[in-house]
């Protein structure tokens, strides 16, 4: 799976998991010189306290469009070290 904003491949990887339709790419599969951390964070229910990152490509931002759980619930364990999109990134095989 790729994910994609901006015509640049923001992160890859063949191991993404699906949860409420988003997929999770490992950490370790994004391209960090994309991504700039944010002061957001919101709060899920049962996965847990959500940080953010703003894309930044060719000088173009799409704020808060990826996030991940620093720390998570035990129901949300599989998600652990992973990041999600949304906000206009693709996402395609």
């Amino acid at each position: 799976m790729k994910a994609i904003w901006n015509n640049k491949i923001i992160a890859e990887s063949n191991d993404t998991i699906v949860i409420e339709g988003n997929h999770y790419f490992p950490h370790n599969s994004i391209n960090k010189a994309y991504f700039k951390t944010s002061d957001t964070h919101t709060v899920c229910p049962w996965k847990g306290t959500a940080s953010y990152y703003t894309i930044d490509v060719d000088g173009k931002q799409n704020l808060d469009a990826a996030w991940f759980y620093p720390e998570v619930s035990e129901l949300a364990k599989h998600i652990k070290n992973r990041v999600a999109f949304w906000r206009g990134i693709t996402i395609q095989e």
